[in-house]
């Protein structure tokens, strides 16, 4: 049975400004879903509660059959949750290489398991050629490549990506999608939070998009682009994919 992370409900006020309204996302493993929308519409703030990030003043989070509403960051990652920041988070002064390793002395692997753990991961996303060069070096998509191996170390059910295709140059956009449709056929769940929507829609299964606090339209990307709400608050008429 595949798990499953989703999240109910969910409602977040700041003071008396309500920004999520009742909003209910699912995502499955070995599916892609998208969290679209406009500048304040909430995606962010919902994205944030299903990592963990920021805590729903109602609703609940459920990850594999576990309520997790109240869980931090780190104790949803050991039931298989990964989140990708759009900020930068590899070790700029270490090498590609030093940055699996630091993360692998933490598993049960030893040195040498660990080494060969960290060449297939290295191989496996493209960047083998890069493994002594020091990741301050690397471009944006390189760096890309990089976290998400970090992040494939811990065999994580679920991925949350937020703003995958930012900094990056158009030429790696491509790549960065293969990559996240590879998730997919490693059976991971991925969610992805992004204002590229064009590059989103590309590779999603399904999307949501939000707006004034709201989910107003969940279906397949043809459906959304063929939706005539979903153009008039967020595509705009001439969007095609």
């Amino acid at each position: 049975m595949k798990a499953l992370l989703s999240g109910k409900n969910l409602r977040k006020s700041f003071g008396q400004k309500e920004v999520v309204r009742d909003i209910s996302i699912r995502v499955e493993q070995g599916e892609i879903v998208g969290l679209l929308g406009p500048n304040g519409a909430g995606k962010t703030t919902t994205f944030y509660m299903l990592v963990g990030v920021i805590k729903p003043t109602n609703g609940v989070v459920d990850l594999d059959g576990r309520r997790i509403t109240t869980w931090p960051l780190h104790e949803r990652a050991r039931l298989g949750l990964s989140y990708l920041p759009q900020e930068s988070s590899v070790f700029k002064k270490l090498t590609v290489m030093q940055n699996l390793q630091i993360i692998l002395e933490y598993t049960d692997f030893t040195p040498a398991m660990q080494r060969k753990k960290a060449e297939a991961l290295l191989e496996e996303l493209g960047i083998a050629k890069l493994a002594d060069q020091k990741a301050m070096f690397l471009s944006g998509g390189e760096r890309r490549r990089l976290e998400i191996a970090r992040a494939l170390i811990r065999n994580p059910k679920f991925m949350l990506l937020d703003e995958p295709f930012a900094g990056i140059d158009p030429l790696a956009v491509d790549d960065i999608q293969e990559i996240v449709m590879s998730l997919k056929e490693r059976g991971i769940g991925v969610l992805i939070s992004d204002h590229n929507v064009h590059e989103t829609l590309k590779i999603c299964d399904r999307a949501s998009i939000v707006f004034e606090g709201r989910a107003i339209f969940e279906g397949s990307p043809e459906a959304i682009v063929a939706d005539p709400i979903a153009r008039k608050v967020y595509l705009g008429e001439d969007f095609c994919l």
